[in-house]
């Protein structure tokens, strides 16, 4: 499928190995600890140091380079998702209610595979390296935003991390240039108002009605205010009130998400849902509580960055492999690592039939014939940055 230029077929069934480990023993974001173990048994063995000063179970590692004049950080992201697995491959999750549904178990292993390699081959590597094997990226607080608190970019010139992907053809690797993935900010709201008798209403104070009109005015900031040309979307989950056919209650419950694809687009629908919460409520003599929840912010591929990213992948795989990928609005924490420094975020087709259903589904699977790309990619990017 991909032809390899580093990397040999010992090295592509051990990264099988240790991802079908990490997929039968999965853990929830900030659970790792099992797995952290693993992977820092595993760097001991390389000889690679592991850095204890980063909160765990956050596993950070330090290689030196020949020359050292540049440092590159690599990512993969280590946490499982609350899911019950459906199938029948040996490699099942062990653990009920909890499954690799998204890849991170195959970027675990790929991480540690480049890891690996460069411990055999540590003549090949003039670049210092800084392994990434990150906490919580499924669920808040981001790991990412937390190690990038605690200083793990300080002195790294760019970083570069992989995702294995359903939605992109098998033997293809892609990404968007600039923004390419969406913000993610949640939000509850209450509105209180004054409960009363159905057949009464002027006596009350309606927190249902007045919702309605806060769920239409939410949609006017995305076709009224927000740039035509920033993508956005604002969406409601979830609305609680009561439970009688005649009693008008006296508050109502909102939630929703938050996405937008620039930085300027979720400032200003983060502002404006709040102050539209507040006056739409007074103007009908209710009070509004607005309660942002953050989340991650755009994910910015750097041009620069991509440009090199493409050029590695054409001249290691071939021109026919690259393929521009449209942005989109899922959200994740690697735009933390971007929003302070250069580098690229890529994604590695294996959608085929094995990995037929899409992430976060019981039935997802990851096609381990992607898998030579991945280390091979990560490692050329790492060599040649």
């Amino acid at each position: 499928m991909f032809q390899t230029k580093l990397i040999d077929t010992d090295l592509i069934n051990w990264t099988i190995e240790q991802r079908r480990h990490f997929h039968m023993h999965p853990e929830l974001s900030g659970q790792e600890y099992e797995t952290a173990a693993y992977v820092k048994a595993q760097l001991v063995e390389f000889g690679i140091p592991v850095d204890q000063k980063f909160s765990a179970p956050n596993v950070i590692a330090y290689f030196k380079g020949t020359e050292g004049n540049k440092t590159i950080a690599l990512r993969a992201d280590m946490d499982a998702l609350p899911l019950h697995e459906e199938g029948d491959t040996p490699y099942i999750s062990t653990v009920p209610g909890v499954m690799h549904g998204c890849g991170h178990d195959g970027h675990t292993a790929t991480l540690l595979a480049v890891a690996k390699w460069m411990s055999m081959n540590p003549q090949a590597v003039k670049n210092n390296i800084v392994f990434i094997f990150q906490s919580s990226e499924e669920a808040s607080p981001s790991g990412a935003q937390q190690l990038v608190k605690e200083g793990i970019l300080d002195g790294v010139d760019a970083i570069y991390g992989i995702h294995y992907m359903s939605d992109v053809p098998l033997g293809k690797i892609g990404f968007a240039t600039g923004y390419a993935m969406a913000s993610s900010d949640d939000f509850d709201i209450t509105i209180e108002g004054k409960g009363g008798h159905g057949g009464y209403p002027h006596d009350s104070v309606d927190p249902i009605y007045i919702a309605t009109h806060l769920i239409q005015a939410f949609q006017s900031i995305v076709s009224r205010n927000l740039n035509p040309l920033h993508a956005g979307v604002i969406s409601f989950g979830g609305m609680q009130a009561g439970n009688s056919y005649n009693v008008i209650p006296h508050k109502v419950t909102l939630n929703g998400t938050i996405r937008a694809l620039t930085f300027e687009g979720a400032q200003l629908m983060n502002e404006k849902t709040a102050q539209l919460t507040e006056s739409i409520c007074a103007s009908f003599g209710a009070k509004g509580h607005y309660q942002p929840i953050e989340g991650t912010p755009p994910l910015y591929n750097h041009p620069e960055a991509c440009d090199f990213a493409k050029e590695i992948i054409q001249q290691t795989f071939g021109d026919d492999v690259f393929m521009p990928l449209a942005p989109v609005m899922g959200a994740e924490d690697y735009a933390f690592y971007l929003k302070e420094k250069t580098g690229v975020f890529i994604n590695v087709g294996m959608q085929s039939e094995i990995s037929a259903f899409p992430h976060h589904h019981p039935k997802f699977d990851l096609d381990e014939k992607a898998i030579p790309a991945g280390i091979e990619l990560m490692l050329q990017l790492a060599l040649n940055a």
